[in-house]
């Protein structure tokens, strides 16, 4: 493979990830060695010079992020959008964290049947939601209500949400009828 063709689907792949990526995970998707995804990276890295984003290298972890120079628009942006109200698919998705939290990103959308990854992004910008560690795969996240969020909805411990236990059961009844389904 082209370094070309290296640099354009490390892009694409962090792109898709929004979050960082050990290089050794890039080298085994991309079925390539590390020095080149080193070669890769340090192309990307300097075909991003005076653009929008640039590659964030943090260890043995990279990500793309916007660039500094962009940070002003940025923050307006962001301001913008909380204060904007939380659409359907935002409070989809916190009511999923909420009442099966701890949960990944795959069972958000699993049970959504889209990918929520953008919705997550919202939620975690806006202090409602906070990532954690996997303790059963360190290369995902699991995602989690914050402590002000709950403070908001006037709870101090997660099962007190409303009718906690029913939507528990119901979620896992509705996750079984879709496994059943994708074996049938």
């Amino acid at each position: 493979m082209d370094s070309k063709h290296v640099e354009e689907k490390i892009e694409a792949l962090l792109f898709y990830k929004v979050s960082p990526i050990a290089i050794g995970e890039l080298a085994e998707v991309l079925s390539l060695t590390s020095d080149e995804v080193h070669i890769g990276l340090d192309a990307l890295e300097q075909s991003l010079v005076g653009r929008g984003i640039q590659l964030m290298r943090s260890g043995n972890n990279v990500a793309l992020a916007t660039a500094p120079a962009a940070s002003a628009t940025i923050e307006k942006s962001r301001r913008e959008e909380l204060a904007r109200d939380l659409g359907k698919a935002a409070l989809e998705t916190l009511a999923i964290v909420l009442y099966r939290a701890p949960v990944a990103r795959s069972g958000i959308d699993y049970i959504r049947g889209v990918n929520s990854t953008f919705t997550l992004r919202n939620l975690l910008v806006r202090g409602l939601i906070e990532r954690v560690p996997n303790p059963k795969d360190q290369r995902s996240y699991l995602y989690q209500p914050t402590i002000e969020l709950l403070g908001h909805l006037g709870v101090t411990h997660i099962e007190e949400l409303p009718e906690f236990a029913t939507v528990q059961q119901e979620l896992q009844t509705f996750e079984q009828g879709l496994i059943e389904e994708t074996d049938a």
